[in-house]
């Protein structure tokens, strides 16, 4: 049975504790930083294991998205690299994210041992209310992703969707400006995969680089890759740092966000849409929803639409992962719907809109259950088609019983 989404690299262990300030003087409050593997702090393999046994750590990367979509009934895959070490054959962090995938029945067979690189890991510090916590992200095993070793899974599982996560986490996925990436990509459309592939907000304060006008390194990775992918959707900000990065600079203040939004569309649109006779969906995610712009296969171009988000009730428990989750939203509704994404004739707004239905429901979760409130796959598109705004969590939980 063919595999219907595969999603690739950057396996990692989030740790969050309320004593990982470092995370903070590194990044900045609310920033990411791609760290070097050397300068990961040294705590003992011990500890990192207490501290996973006591509840301070979630699976990172697919974790935010893959048993999401496992949960909906669609059969998965995860193809990363994990460390060696000695909780049977894997180090701890590698043990944990791969407990946590097969926990939810992910195929774990395209994981990849690493001789000498432990498992990735993040240090997040974790911090009350809405205010998300510095991220001190080391990569390590994921540096040395091999597009090689997951051809082969490509041959073997023959997914319908490749997601790869990120763009600007991995030395060896990032090589050669990006192309290396962009090709991959093609090469997996080439076999039939629809593709998607993400990137991260990857600065300590974005809204200072934004003000200033600054570029983002990283970004220029895009370049090349974003004419090859069939999904993209970014936060605001990224948006505009991307911008910032590969054009020139706008005066993003002089303009709402709602004018931002339609005008980084746009740009994507004119820089790196191909009428190549396929479908194609890029998009912007908001605190209030998102919106979205598509491409059909005879050329014709809709949008920017905005699809505001029905199920804004509940109070947020944690952002990390908000993006993946949409995604992960998103991704299960087009492979429920693949033949009438890749004719054109897919209900876009619909398959947005399940992508905020996810997001909402991750970001409200505790962190001891992040993926319990996701359901089957006509559970969840009966809330998406019932025209209600859910004002309470407890209602829209209560909708999906």
């Amino acid at each position: 049975m063919a595999t219907d989404v595969l999603v690739l690299n950057t396996a990692v262990a989030d740790l969050r504790r309320p004593d990982f300030e470092f995370a903070d003087e590194l990044v900045g409050k609310g920033g990411l930083a791609k760290c070097k593997t050397e300068d990961m702090p040294n705590y003992s393999q011990q500890q990192l294991r207490q501290w996973i046994e006591q509840g301070f750590a979630t699976a990172g990367g697919p974790g935010n998205t893959a048993p999401l979509i496992a949960r909906t009934g669609l059969k998965v895959a995860v193809g990363a690299n994990l460390g060696r070490g000695d909780y049977d054959g894997l180090d701890a962090q590698g043990r944990f994210f791969y407990d946590v995938m097969t926990a939810s029945d992910i195929d774990m067979s395209q994981t990849h041992i690493h001789p000498h690189l432990s498992t990735g890991t993040t240090f997040i510090h974790s911090t009350s209310g809405q205010d998300r916590g510095g991220i001190a992200y080391f990569p390590n095993a994921n540096d040395d992703f091999d597009f090689e070793i997951f051809r082969a899974a490509v041959e073997r599982l023959r997914p319908s969707i490749v997601y790869y996560m990120y763009s600007g986490l991995s030395e060896r996925g990032d090589a050669n400006g990006g192309r290396d990436l962009a090709e991959f990509v093609k090469w997996c459309r080439s076999k039939g995969a629809v593709s998607i592939v993400d990137c991260h907000t990857l600065t300590g304060n974005p809204q200072e680089l934004i003000e200033a006008g600054k570029s983002v390194e990283q970004y220029w990775l895009l370049e090349p890759l974003l004419p090859q992918v069939d999904l993209f959707f970014t936060s605001c900000d990224e948006a505009k740092l991307i911008e910032n990065t590969l054009a020139a600079k706008r005066l993003w203040g002089r303009f709402t966000e709602h004018e931002n939004n339609i005008h980084f569309l746009e740009f994507l649109t004119e820089r790196f849409w191909r009428k190549d006779g396929r479908t194609k969906l890029f998009g912007v995610t908001v605190s209030e929803g998102a919106y979205e712009r598509h491409i059909c296969p005879d050329g014709l171009v809709s949008g920017p639409n905005k699809i505001e988000s029905r199920f804004m009730g509940g109070e947020v428990v944690d952002l990390v992962g908000a993006g993946d989750s949409f995604r992960a939203g998103l991704i299960a509704y087009i492979a429920r719907n693949l033949r009438q994404f890749k004719n054109g004739s897919m209900d876009f707004g619909e398959a947005v809109q399940m992508g905020n239905l996810f997001a909402s429901l991750y970001i409200k979760a505790p962190l001891n259950d992040r993926y319990g409130n996701i359901k089957s796959y006509d559970k969840m598109l009966r809330v998406v088609r019932s025209d209600v705004a859910y004002r309470s969590f407890n209602a829209l939980q209560n909708a999906l019983s």
